[in-house]
């Protein structure tokens, strides 16, 4: 008779959460192209996580689950941007077996208030309680319901002129693990579009780490390629995505055309 193992699962479990919470740093990359194979082969290659970007991404809540399970067996956490902060948008992605969410276009610490209930089960929160999904084992692990709303790896964008002049508060919120820079977004709220030498750009990543560290916050940036965020982790921030499948995929491409082609 085939025995049941209840240990063995592609869950992250709060893994990752208390890593960021431990002030580790951790890597990944961004998944845009709606393929779980793609999550997969990222996972596959070492990445802590990856983040799937239902913002601007090709994919869909319907991919969520595969890619979580893709990516839980080489060790790996499944994070997701969702389209907007609602609480459906949210607890769906949840319940497919994400690790954590990253809430985009926020702009205070009210707004931070207000969505944040969306991440937890009642009674800190109005997350809907359902066992048949797999973020309780498909109603294998209810315990899971006592320990789901720890175990979520809170992410809040500054990316706006709002966030920014809010980032204290919004890095001192307790249910908040990580602010994260939207460096293409940000600089164009600051009237600097795609210029990150620029001073107003500068200043304004130094708040982000310095109300990161007031708090004992990670902070987190999107960065180009290693070299960015090698120079990234040097200014604090130790949440580093680097790229994306996309990027990834084309900046290969583009390595092999210069190296072979005359």
């Amino acid at each position: 008779m085939a025995r049941l193992s209840t240990t063995r699962t592609p869950l992250d479990h709060g893994s990752l959460v208390e890593r960021v919470r431990n002030s580790e740093r951790t890597m990944g990359t961004f998944a845009g192209l709606g393929s779980v194979t793609a999550v997969e082969v990222l996972a596959a290659a070492g990445l802590d996580w990856v983040l799937i970007d239902l913002e601007h991404g090709g994919g869909d809540e319907r991919s969520v689950g595969d890619a979580v399970s893709a990516a839980g067996g080489y060790g790996a956490a499944v994070l997701v941007r969702v389209e907007t902060p609602d609480r459906i948008r949210i607890g769906r992605v949840l319940d497919a077996g994400a690790a954590g969410v990253m809430l985009p276009r926020v702009e205070s610490v009210e707004e931070v208030e207000a969505i944040i209930p969306h991440l937890h089960y009642p009674p800190h929160g109005d997350r809907g309680v359902a066992t048949y999904n797999r973020s309780v084992r498909w109603g294998m692990d209810r315990g899971a319901l006592a320990t789901g709303s720890a175990n979520v790896l809170t992410i809040v964008q500054i990316e706006t002129a709002g966030a920014l002049a809010d980032v204290d508060a919004i890095a001192g919120h307790p249910d908040v693990d990580v602010v994260f820079v939207g460096p293409l977004d940000l600089s164009y709220a600051l009237g600097v579009p795609l210029d990150f030498d620029a001073a107003e750009f500068q200043d304004a990543l130094k708040a982000v780490v310095v109300a990161a560290q007031r708090h004992g916050t990670a902070a987190g940036i999107l960065c180009a390629n290693p070299e960015i965020a090698a120079v990234r982790a040097g200014q604090g921030f130790s949440f580093l995505p680097v790229g994306s499948d996309a990027t990834l995929l084309a900046s290969a491409a583009q390595d092999i055309i210069s190296a072979l082609r005359p």
